[in-house]
């Protein structure tokens, strides 16, 4: 599946602690075996958008697509989606989430926060159709789309657990 590219100028962000009030941007991931959805946002207007989508295979991310977000983006911090099982198990796609998060802090040297993103993607795909059905969107919904949502679902996720 081809990758989308991120829009062609991002802004510059503040360099901060994750806890600091000082404004910073936020990358979200929504891991997946396939797909990594890829959304940012901000400290200030805590809100969240959709990027990309980043592939992935067996292998693990596509980690030169990532470079190129982290170096465009400068963000002072990272948020990824644990997908738990519904009974809120872990499953092998938990395991190879925290893997991902894990090497996210080692390469950026930056912290990376975990959020529970069990039905994101389900939340994404039907905010998405409604957006069509409603007018707002014009193409289809594709599973790209859906992806890079499910990121936003998992940034607006951690802007709420922080209030």
């Amino acid at each position: 599946m081809p990758e989308r590219a991120a829009p062609a100028a991002p802004p510059t962000a503040v360099a901060a602690a994750a806890n600091s009030p000082v404004p910073g941007l936020i990358l979200a991931f929504d891991y997946g075996q396939r797909r990594i959805g890829v959304a940012c946002g901000d400290t200030v207007s805590r809100t969240a958008a959709p990027l990309t989508t980043v592939s992935a295979a067996n292998s693990g991310a596509h980690w030169a697509a990532i470079d190129s977000l982290m170096r465009d983006w400068k963000p002072a911090m990272a948020v990824v989606g644990l997908p738990y099982n519904v009974d809120g198990s872990e499953s092998a796609v938990t395991v190879a989430a925290r893997g991902f998060a894990g090497e996210l802090a080692k390469r950026y040297v930056l912290p990376v926060r975990l959020v529970d993103e069990r039905y994101s993607s389900l939340e994404a795909g039907t905010r998405l159709k409604a957006a069509r059905e409603a007018g707002l969107r014009k193409r289809r919904v594709a599973k790209t789309d859906i992806d890079a949502a499910a990121a936003c679902i998992v940034l607006e996720r951690w802007f709420n657990e922080k209030t």
